[in-house]
């Protein structure tokens, strides 16, 4: 163990020995490994969170690589799921992480047991599927969303998605930063929870760059909280 407690000295300054360990038990899905996914399967592999389980169909394009931050020009083609796993896997050996190559409605038919969920699709019927995947294991998710400089970020326990208008339509162009920069508070607001940290739950964050160039964050409480 003193090898581990190395590796994650800074977070252990943060909250001692016995909090970081507990995070080497702890079991997580994140659903998309494009790139919202990237960033939050590097972030908490890198935080020490013990078990991932990575869930996208999807193969690499080079239109991907600017902001989704696990590939590289030559991953074209791959599975995202396996190359993302593969970077985490390397950057931390004290992970365990799987990918499975598949739509997530076939693999919710599992019914795996999870400390939390991660939403990184890109559409809100996915994320509707998860939502009821989540009630019905009885998990906590947390849920992100960008757009262009906009983004939206919220760790969902008893309310409903039913909020969300479930619509199909052509997205806008999305800025790398945001991409890392929405992942990267969904991350945090995950890790906090696994650490057994206090987090506000059903409480939704929206963030955006306003004409002036300031960021500009929002609160809204999710209904049925």
């Amino acid at each position: 163990m003193e090898s581990y407690y190395r590796y994650f000295n800074r977070q252990v300054m943060l909250w001692g020995e016995s909090t970081q360990a507990s995070l080497r038990e702890k079991r997580i899905l994140i659903v998309g490994s494009g790139g919202l996914g990237s960033s939050l399967a590097i972030a908490l592999g890198a935080s020490g969170i013990g078990h991932m389980d990575l869930v996208d169909f999807d193969e690499v394009s080079i239109h991907n690589i600017h902001r989704q931050i696990a590939f590289r020009v030559g991953d074209e083609g791959k599975y995202k799921a396996e190359v993302a796993a593969e970077l985490v896997q390397a950057r931390c050996p004290f992970v365990t992480v799987r990918p499975f190559v598949t739509d997530f409605a076939t693999f919710a038919d599992r019914k795996r047991e999870y400390d939390l969920i991660f939403d990184a699709t890109d559409n809100l019927p996915s994320r509707a599927q998860i939502d009821s995947y989540a009630k019905e294991i009885g998990t906590p998710w947390v849920y992100g969303s960008v757009e262009a400089f906009n983004g939206q970020v919220c760790f969902i326990d008893k309310s409903s998605f039913d909020a969300f208008k479930i619509i199909e339509r052509e997205p806008a162009g999305i800025a790398a930063p945001i991409v890392m920069h929405i992942a990267s508070l969904q991350a945090n607001l995950g890790l906090l929870y696994l650490a057994n940290q206090r987090v506000k739950k059903d409480l939704l964050y929206y963030l955006f760059f306003n004409d002036e160039g300031e960021l500009v964050t929002q609160k809204f409480k999710m209904p049925g909280a």
